[in-house]
């Protein structure tokens, strides 16, 4: 299972990124030939294609930049240290620990890093048999980046709006129904088992919201230059706007559920209290698909009802014995969600 995990993706990449890589690396390494009659193939050109190729353009341009500028940093460190010293083992070897310091001391990415210490390493083994290897490796180098940032515009660069969608409207689903849950509840007689499965579901919010947070991030980032970003800058706005709102409504569900699993008790469903605050509940419940429903025009079959269901104050009195620490926590985290939901119209 570990090594299965290690090697294998939760999901495919898209077939599109399939192909514009393919056809990036093949024009690489055509164009290179065409124009480059000297020396070896055109290896280089068309790993620099296939690399540079990534998800969004942002992430493209950041992988051509590294790709070229660690290229011609490692090409000029390794001609000068074979000019000066030879080509031999122990030149060699310092060359590449040479490329790895410099990329170091000047706080370079992992990756113009690697290219640093790669591009040292080939000019000086090959370089000394091949006359001019060291110009023509940075020349494919950059060509085939430049290839594929022209591939990756010309088939127009994905933008990850429906993975964000999906990962906010799961997160939505998910805190309406941990509420309707804690709701049921509130009103009914629990074993132990049962309330510790309730806090164990509750739980599952939090992660939801991380991915929902990844998603969009990833969605930020697919929009970075790409040319299609005005069309749904607005949206990823509006996301931002409900995750913001939906984050601390996740604390205080879950905090509404810990403390009635810490501290229930068999006789609080005939508390008229605690049956209030089950109704709040499942109109929180309500509001969240609403928000959910406004953002991303996500269709429920049966909410046809697209006003606010918390606007009138809840009014109660005092619980009987000691429960009124626990009622008072309900309250005031019930208070916090109606507040990150009468935040937006």
């Amino acid at each position: 299972m570990g090594f299965t995990a290690a090697i294998r993706a939760n999901s495919r990449p898209p077939a599109l990124q399939l192909v514009k890589t393919a056809v990036a690396t093949v024009l690489a390494w055509v164009v290179c030939s065409l124009t480059i009659h000297d020396g070896p193939p055109p290896i280089f050109a068309a790993i620099a294609a296939m690399l540079v190729v990534q998800p969004s353009l942002n992430q493209s341009l950041t992988k051509a930049i590294e790709r070229s500028v660690g290229a011609i940093a490692g090409v000029v460190l390794a001609s000068a240290l074979g000019i000066a010293f030879g080509h031999s083992a122990v030149v060699v070897l310092s060359a590449v620990a040479s490329a790895l310091a410099l990329a170091w001391v000047l706080r370079m990415t992992t990756g113009s890093g690697n290219q640093v210490a790669i591009s040292a390493l080939l000019v000086m083994v090959m370089g000394a048999t091949t006359p001019g290897y060291a110009g023509v490796r940075v020349l494919e180098t950059i060509i085939g980046a430049a290839i594929g940032i022209v591939v990756h515009l010309a088939l127009v660069p994905p933008v990850a709006v429906e993975p964000a969608r999906l990962a906010l409207d799961e997160l939505g689903g998910e805190i309406a129904a941990s509420q309707e849950r804690l709701a049921r509840a509130l009103l009914t007689m629990h074993s132990r088992r049962e309330l510790d499965e309730l806090l164990m579901r509750a739980r599952r919010m939090r992660p939801l919201g991380e991915a929902a947070e990844s998603a969009l991030d990833d969605l930020e980032d697919s929009l970075a230059l790409n040319p299609r970003r005005h069309r749904h800058r607005d949206e990823l706005v509006a996301m931002r706007e409900s995750l913001h709102s939906f984050m601390p409504i996740v604390t205080q569900t879950l905090g509404m559920t810990r403390a009635f699993v810490d501290q229930y008790e068999d006789e609080l469903a005939t508390e008229p209290a605690v049956q209030g605050i089950a109704e709040e509940l499942r109109r929180a419940a309500h509001d969240i698909r609403r928000e959910l429903r406004l953002t991303l025009a996500v269709t429920y079959p049966t909410f046809a009802d697209t006003d606010p269901a918390l606007t009138a104050p809840l009014r109660l009195k005092a619980p009987k014995g000691t429960r009124w620490i626990l009622v008072g926590s309900l309250m005031e985290d019930l208070r916090r969600i109606r507040m990150g939901l009468g935040a937006r119209p």
